[in-house]
């Protein structure tokens, strides 16, 4: 597992999540990725970045999508995302998690960001990650989109599909 910055001290009051590759990890195999995501609400962005400038990161750039590319004092990129969705604070109040202990984004949030940038990696993440996900947490996924993507339903469908026969075993061979 990739140690990655650590800011449940340096954000503690901020609510934040792990979006992106990182956040993977929690559902899947963790795979490779140049930079650790956060999101934060929009509200809350300005005082993120200024604890981080304190801590040592520097400002590289504004983002396409409303946020800043930071770089932590170790040289590791830091995307620092504003957040205005409709199911933002729902996200942010169901936090898991992974296997070291930070804060990441839930399944069904995750699938949402996924499904909105729709990129071949995203499709890849999520063909993966809805293949190895428990009927459970494939209803939640279900619910989260119905509810704030519909338009995205039958694709998902697809997706889970895809991911469940990627994740088959092949059959004993004798």
């Amino acid at each position: 597992m990739h140690p990655w910055p650590d800011f449940r001290l340096i954000l503690s009051g901020i609510k934040w999540v792990i979006i992106g590759g990182v956040a993977t990890r929690a559902y899947m195999p963790e795979r490779m990725t140049k930079d650790l995501d956060i999101l934060v609400c929009a509200s809350d962005g300005p005082e993120a970045v200024e604890r981080l400038k304190q801590a040592g990161y520097k400002v590289v750039s504004r983002l396409a999508v409303p946020g800043y590319l930071m770089v932590s004092p170790d040289g590791v990129e830091v995307d620092v995302l504003f957040g205005r969705y409709p199911w933002l604070m729902e996200a942010l109040a169901q936090v898991r998690n992974d296997q070291a202990g930070y804060p990441v984004i839930s399944l069904p949030y995750l699938v949402l960001l996924k499904l909105a940038a729709n990129r071949g990696r995203d499709v890849g993440d999520m063909t993966t990650m809805l293949g190895w996900a428990t009927p459970q947490d494939l209803d939640q996924v279900r619910a989260v989109v119905a509810r704030y993507s519909p338009e995205d339903s039958g694709d998902l469908e697809s997706l889970i599909f895809i991911g469940q026969k990627e994740r088959e075993l092949p059959p004993d061979v004798e």
